[in-house]
């Protein structure tokens, strides 16, 4: 795994989406899609106000900074607004894995194409830069729509984590994790992705 390249300002891009370090002036452009109920449903806490969004930029910067994470915004090419933000999660050097997830888009950007383009560059770049062996996804059992985009992308179903985390309302929530490994890359690439590769 080279985890150096996690250290640099990691810029991927194609034809529909251009993600960019999860830092600097653009970071407030997310208050213009964030405040949304809907987006955060199932992701374990709900963004309302101010002091939210703050806290949401800060523990995501410190957890950066923890190298538990490389996060990023996502920036729609065609109007090259804030889209969204993604990221590498669980970052385990050891094992040479990974989780892509913690990914939201505004509204208008559900339903675009803007998902598959944004998971083609941080897969095809984490198996074949970073070099990392197994990426997984994990989505809520009743998020039934985020488990569909996964399986878009050619990832293995692999089973449910029973009470795996605790929503914003304290209830024990289960997840149903996916994966792609290293030796089937070059195939799923093939098979799901050929309008990028």
């Amino acid at each position: 795994m080279n985890s150096e390249i996690l250290q640099s300002d990691i810029i991927l891009e194609n034809e529909k989406v251009l993600l960019i370090p999860f830092e600097g002036k653009r970071n407030t452009e997310l208050k213009e899609i964030i405040f949304d109920d809907e987006i955060w449903r199932y992701m374990g806490m709900y963004i309302r106000n101010d002091q939210d969004f703050e806290n949401y930029i800060k523990s995501t910067l410190n957890q950066k900074a923890d190298g538990i994470c490389y996060p990023f915004l996502i920036i729609d090419k065609p109007t090259y607004k804030v889209a969204g933000s993604t990221r590498y999660g669980y970052l385990n050097h050891a094992s040479q894995k990974c989780e892509i997830g913690w990914t939201w888009y505004g509204k208008e950007f559900q339903g675009t194409g803007l998902n598959k383009a944004c998971k083609y560059e941080l897969l095809d770049f984490g198996f074949e830069q970073i070099q990392l062996r197994r990426i997984q996804f994990s989505a809520d059992l009743e998020n039934l729509r985020s488990q569909k985009a996964i399986e878009k992308l050619g990832a293995v179903k692999e089973g449910i984590f029973r009470n795996n985390y605790v929503d914003s309302d304290g209830n024990s929530k289960d997840d149903v994790y996916f994966s792609i490994i290293q030796e089937e890359w070059k195939n799923t690439k093939r098979d799901y992705f050929a309008e990028f590769a």
